[in-house]
């Protein structure tokens, strides 16, 4: 039984890394520096190991990062124009570790770690959206993280939500992270506003164009989420990244219109809550999945 593991959760500017026991305590917390331009090789991904041999040679780990896992979850499979040579790189090999390093989804491994000792601990169904430069999400169904057929369950943000829409990165027209991420709020807003924390402190003084503007965005978001709420079922509904920071911004008017619009039979309103484990989530997340798979549970 592994009762103590690495995580590591892989971003273009930061390693993260934290050392983590089966009862949810955290014992270090560490973060790296790799400065991605995109044009290096493989730089990162030696920082990555420096900074694995640091917290402990000879615990388990497991890795959080973005783009699609490959299906026997050893490396990233596909991640175009990030993190260069991440691609099809064998992490147990590149590790030098004897036992099988699990890679994962960061948004998948953020869910994780939520369920495991954040904001989703006890539920059995969840969705969980980040809402940054784009729109991650996770679900977890029946208690466990839905990867799907290929690894893309829970890509939440490029759901349609307008079919005459542009197409987003995956080609899928009118997507929720155009809607509502800050990769495009200088063109959604025409030119008024730079970005989505200028937009929302703008709101939060009444300024009408503003308050416009981002409750036309939070109405794209609630009709994502009561779309959700209506294929997936879920108990609650978590949010996370740094627009969900902003809080009550978020949070107050986005309960206004999901009591608009939200299925509720029986009265049963679906919760909706604010991610508590912040950047380390996904850190936390890998960590747990290489327990769970140290112990044979996966």
């Amino acid at each position: 039984m592994s009762s103590i593991a690495i995580g590591l959760d892989l971003g273009g500017t930061q390693i993260k890394g934290v050392v983590a026991t089966w009862t949810g305590d955290i014992l270090r917390r560490e973060v790296r520096a790799t400065n991605d331009d995109g044009t290096a090789s493989r730089t990162w991904a030696h920082i990555a190991k420096k900074l694995a041999d640091h917290l402990g040679h000879d615990l388990a780990i497991g890795v959080s990062a973005p783009g699609l896992p490959a299906r026997d979850r050893r490396s990233i499979a596909i991640l175009p124009d990030r993190l260069r040579g991440m691609e099809g790189l064998d992490w147990t090999d590149f590790l030098d570790r004897e036992r099988f390093v699990p890679v994962a989804n960061d948004a998948h491994s953020a869910l994780a770690g939520e369920a495991w000792i954040g904001a989703a601990r006890g539920l059995q169904n969840a969705i969980m959206l980040t809402l940054g430069t784009g729109v991650g999400g996770a679900i977890l169904a029946d208690g466990k993280i839905l990867r799907g057929h290929l690894g893309r369950a829970g890509h939440l943000g490029h759901v349609c939500l307008d079919v005459a829409g542009p197409p987003g990165i995956v080609g899928t027209p009118g997507t929720l992270e155009d809607c509502i991420g800050n990769h495009n709020v200088a063109a959604r807003t025409r030119g008024l506003f730079a970005t989505t924390h200028e937009l929302i402190a703008a709101y939060r003084t009444g300024e009408p164009e503003a308050v416009r503007l981002w409750l036309a965005s939070i109405h794209a978001l609630a009709c994502a989420i009561a779309s959700f709420v209506n294929v997936l079922d879920p108990e609650a509904v978590i949010l996370g990244g740094g627009i969900a920071q902003a809080g009550d911004a978020v949070f107050e008017p986005l309960r206004a219109e999901l009591a608009r619009i939200e299925w509720r039979p029986g009265g049963h309103e679906v919760k909706l809550l604010p991610a508590t484990l912040g950047e380390w989530a996904g850190a936390i997340g890998a960590a747990r999945e290489a327990m769970v798979e140290a112990q044979g549970k996966v």
